[in-house]
């Protein structure tokens, strides 16, 4: 009797192993997705948020999606199911039973209401990335632990 193979999937798959799911679904970490759900055939929510937490093993976090925070607990889904676009773009369906949550790498689409800012170029100074309307500002605290060296690195 011969070894099993560990399995194999190019560009699509139906992925049923949470370690495999999380690796999957790694690259959206840190990133910003639109999110559609579905019961049966109807879409009852969707939106664009940022993807906070992956998390697996921990059955007393929930998974929630929010335009400011996404966490997707694996425990929450039965399996995975992923497809590449003709774009070759991913996109990421989360199924447990007749509900789905489809994700995608959200586009940069201007907002309705707010002028486009230009020819696409950077902001080149302090004063011109705070009135840029297509960056949020983030001011992440620092542990105790952390010392200057750190910085530098």
């Amino acid at each position: 009797m011969t070894e099993a193979r560990a399995k194999l999937y190019i560009n699509t798959g139906v992925v049923t192993d949470k370690s495999d799911i999380y690796n999957i679904l790694r690259p959206l970490l840190k990133q910003t997705v639109s999110y559609t759900y579905r019961r049966g055939a109807q879409v009852t929510g969707s939106g664009t948020g940022w993807v906070e937490r992956i998390v697996v093993d921990h059955p007393e976090i929930a998974s929630y999606f929010t335009p400011l925070s996404i966490c997707l607990n694996l425990d929450s889904f039965d399996y995975l199911q992923f497809d590449t676009t003709s774009d070759q773009l991913l996109v990421y369906t989360l199924v447990i039973g007749e509900e789905r949550v489809v994700l995608e790498f959200a586009a940069s689409v201007p907002r309705v209401g707010i002028p486009d800012e230009g020819d696409g170029t950077l902001p080149r100074s302090a004063e011109e990335l705070a009135r840029d309307l297509r960056f949020i500002q983030m001011e992440l605290l620092m542990s105790p632990e952390a010392s200057d060296d750190d910085e530098d690195a």
